[in-house]
């Protein structure tokens, strides 16, 4: 059984001519003597019955079949560089992906901001991201279908071997659409309040499919409608189709252009953590988490 030609030296060595433009500048580049390159490619053109390279000029370019072999090497060697990398994080102690489950209510400019700085420096780690609603974040860390928790808001479950760290929590705003049939009752207080129990709530979704579920703010009312998202959320109450708690950070302008007007009643949940599993020692984990803990989240 013959031996296949095209091996990652060989590759290296056609990005490195392709880069540089000439066998020579690509022998400095590869600390390899210019004969050295020459015979790589002369013994891959004969192995292969092709030509991989042709004179333009002073510069080696590529024939056709030669880029096929470049472009589809490159891929090959992108992958070993990455499977070196994951290799040694491994064997340091180093995790090569993270799950994580962002809490919807958080606020997801501070979090990406934070993640791109830990990515930064450990840009070959792995993320995987979904989002939770209440107890559903809990559950997932519970069932290890994630390994990192964020703004999951309290209580913290108890006996469950979760290391949870406070953090600022979002400011959860009640607040009613100007289209709201009723929104006008803002200016007399006490029609509001009798009227209140019987308006429409929109709830987001606890996304836990095995503990119980529960609910939180403006969720006890005669109709309900729940949204998946915090995003299906805020679009259900800008159409007036009933009220709820919504994050300041995601509502922001509409409360500045009158779109959503806040309510007279008690602002939502103020306890939120980042979470963990004690048993999980993972170097990566207690690295990202930390920075995450120390994120100014306000």
């Amino acid at each position: 059984m013959s031996t296949n030609p095209i091996n990652i030296e060989v590759l290296e060595i056609l990005d490195a001519i392709d880069r540089r433009g000439s066998f020579a500048k690509a022998a400095e580049e590869l600390n390899k003597a210019t004969s050295a390159i020459s015979y790589a490619t002369q013994k891959l053109e004969e192995q292969l019955s092709i030509t991989v390279f042709q004179r333009e000029g002073r510069r080696s370019v590529l024939t056709p079949a030669g880029q096929l072999i470049l472009t589809e090497g490159r891929k090959i060697l992108s992958a070993t560089k990455f499977l070196a990398e994951k290799a040694k994080e491994v064997a340091t102690g180093w995790e090569p992906k993270l799950r994580i489950a962002l809490e919807s209510t958080i606020n997801h400019e501070r979090f990406f901001n934070a993640l791109k700085e830990f990515l930064d420096q450990h840009e070959t780690l792995e993320i995987d991201i979904t989002e939770s609603v209440l107890n559903g974040g809990w559950e997932a860390l519970e069932h290890e279908r994630v390994d990192l928790l964020v703004g999951a808001p309290g209580p913290v479950p108890q006996q469950k071997g979760f290391r949870a760290v406070g953090i600022e929590a979002p400011d959860m705003i009640p607040v009613i659409s100007k289209q709201h049939p009723q929104a006008h009752l803002l200016d007399t207080p006490t029609l509001l309040e009798a009227a209140l129990p019987n308006m429409r709530r929109i709830v987001t979704h606890d996304t836990s499919s095995v503990n119980v579920t529960r609910s939180v703010g403006l969720s006890a009312g005669k109709q309900v409608i729940y949204a998946q998202t915090i995003d299906q959320k805020i679009q259900a109450q800008l159409a007036g189709l009933g009220i709820g708690h919504l994050p300041r950070h995601r509502i922001e302008r509409y409360l500045k252009n009158g779109m959503l007007l806040p309510l007279p009643i008690a602002p939502g949940n103020n306890d939120n953590f980042i979470a963990w599993k004690i048993s999980h020692k993972g170097k990566a984990l207690n690295t990202l988490s930390q920075h995450l803990i120390n994120t100014k989240w306000g």
